[in-house]
């Protein structure tokens, strides 16, 4: 059973539905108890970086959450904003992150100023590690919406990488924490085996 985490941050019904199609048992809680029971976590987020930061410490779960993932080593998986909460930092705001992977969230600086930010729309993803949670994809074509990415302190860390203006990172991993920058819920058959395979882990 995966928790997707309800602290008030994003489309948490769609992500559901794509487990739902994927096969894959879900819930969307708050609950401790239900928490506490689940094998996996879905952090998801959309929306500033400190707003998601205070409602995740105000929330009734965050201590427990912490227990689970640090000391019992649950996986869990950040969705766009999810995956930089996971950071020491935002630029986009003054909150500590969790801290959980040696990184810092900063907004593309791009020396082709034809290109927009937000960066919207699919694009393509490279695996740098070989890792389980990008297995028996036949393309690594994802949706993206996001202002600002991640950089890794720690090369080990980085589990894909993409291009827009300059190569950034879009996928990060530490043990059993993983994050991804792009959205598996709006990236059609490409995103749903993706969760798939973060199900079947």
């Amino acid at each position: 059973m995966i928790a997707i985490l309800d602290f008030g941050m994003g489309n948490i019904q769609s992500i559901r539905n794509m487990f739902k199609k994927a096969g894959i048992e879900s819930i969307i809680t708050s609950n401790i108890d239900e928490i506490k029971a689940a094998d996996k976590y879905l952090l998801p987020g959309v929306g500033s970086f400190d707003y998601g930061m205070i409602n995740l410490k105000k929330s009734s779960f965050f201590k427990t959450l912490k227990e689970e993932v640090l000391e019992n080593k649950k996986p869990i998986l950040g969705i766009c904003l999810g995956m930089q909460l996971l950071t020491n930092s935002s630029e986009e705001g003054v909150e500590k992150g969790l801290g959980w992977i040696d990184a810092k969230t900063i907004k593309f600086n791009l020396e082709d100023k034809s290109l927009a930010v937000p960066h919207m729309g699919w694009n393509k993803v490279n695996p740098v590690n070989q890792n389980s949670i990008f297995k028996n994809l036949e393309e690594n074509r994802f949706y993206f919406v996001h202002s600002y990415h991640v950089v890794c302190n720690n090369e080990e860390n980085i589990l894909g990488t993409s291009f827009y203006g300059n190569e950034f990172t879009c996928s990060i991993n530490k043990e059993n924490i993983y994050g991804v920058q792009f959205h598996p819920e709006k990236s059609h058959k490409f995103g749903m085996q993706l969760l798939k395979n973060f199900g079947e882990m």
